[in-house]
């Protein structure tokens, strides 16, 4: 079974089993956003319970 290197590269899981991901929209182009939306885009969250099954399918070996 492969992993999708895409949801890879986006999620990590945490010690407890929980799956984190970055902020949308910060990965460029970040010239035209002001310095409060990028200091509010820093850090990661914790994904919704809705789309946990969804991305466990997609990394199997997480």
């Amino acid at each position: 079974m492969k992993s999708k290197k895409a949801a890879t590269k986006r999620f990590k899981v945490r010690s407890g089993g929980s799956i984190k991901r970055a902020h949308a929209t910060k990965r460029h182009i970040l010239t035209k956003r002001t310095t409060k939306n990028k200091r509010h885009l820093r850090g990661m969250v914790t994904i919704n319970e809705s789309d946990v099954k969804e991305i466990r399918r997609m990394m199997p070996y997480a």
